[in-house]
């Protein structure tokens, strides 16, 4: 679902407050090249992100979904100089693009991406310590949608930001049976937010360049 008028839009609010550099347009460009599919977040959506980021002064961040590395940019960006983020990939083939364009933006010193399943990395990151992590980024298979919030708040602290992308499906999301195993995960991941005491949460939609979607955004509570 897609409106030519929502592209212009996207486009003139990028082009007007959020412009693209280098590092994000090559980023871009060699995912494209590589053969990952293009679904990164919009660029608007990346600038979203990093305000976000900053908003809540993070100093360590949490990505599952690297896909070619754009929005690990946008996020690293907001980190200081001594702020770590980790991205969690699943195709080794995505990692290895993602880490080239992360090095090229200069970040590879902060950002390190972990390559397997996430489900299989998360438990690995709590046996390190090596959370809580100030904000979470949830933009990976949607089935699993629910474990992976489940292990967001394992990793958080009272006052963790957590966002999920994707999460209108088109206007699938309202459908009560749905027969899209991506549909049924995040109305499961809706259902579990509802019900946990520990998270504060909204959800809204968006249109523009990606189409008709939205995103989760919730905070964990004291």
């Amino acid at each position: 679902m897609t409106n030519p008028q929502w592209t212009e839009v996207d486009d003139y609010f990028t082009d007007t407050i959020a412009p693209a550099d280098d590092a994000l347009t090559a980023a871009l460009a060699d995912s494209t090249a590589a053969g990952l599919p293009e679904i990164a977040v919009a660029p608007n959506q990346g600038k979203l992100l990093q305000l976000l980021a900053r908003m809540q002064g993070a100093r360590n961040i949490l990505e599952i979904g690297t896909l070619g590395g754009y929005s690990t940019i946008w996020l690293a960006r907001a980190l200081p100089a001594d702020g770590r983020l980790v991205t969690l990939e699943y195709d080794p083939a995505h990692a290895d693009v993602a880490r080239a364009n992360i090095a090229r933006a200069g970040l590879d010193k902060i950002v390190e991406v972990r390559t397997g399943a996430a489900l299989d990395s998360l438990p690995q990151l709590e046996a390190e310590g090596a959370g809580p992590f100030d904000l979470v980024f949830i933009d990976a298979d949607k089935v699993n949608n629910p474990h992976y919030v489940t292990w967001a708040l394992k990793l958080s602290r009272p006052g963790t930001v957590i966002i999920v992308d994707n999460v209108v499906r088109n206007g699938r999301i309202a459908t009560p049976h749905p027969d899209d195993p991506a549909v049924t995960g995040t109305r499961d991941m809706f259902d579990l937010v509802a019900r946990e005491p520990r998270l504060d949460a909204t959800a809204f939609q968006t249109v523009g360049t990606k189409g008709y979607d939205g995103l989760l955004l919730a905070r964990v509570t004291d």
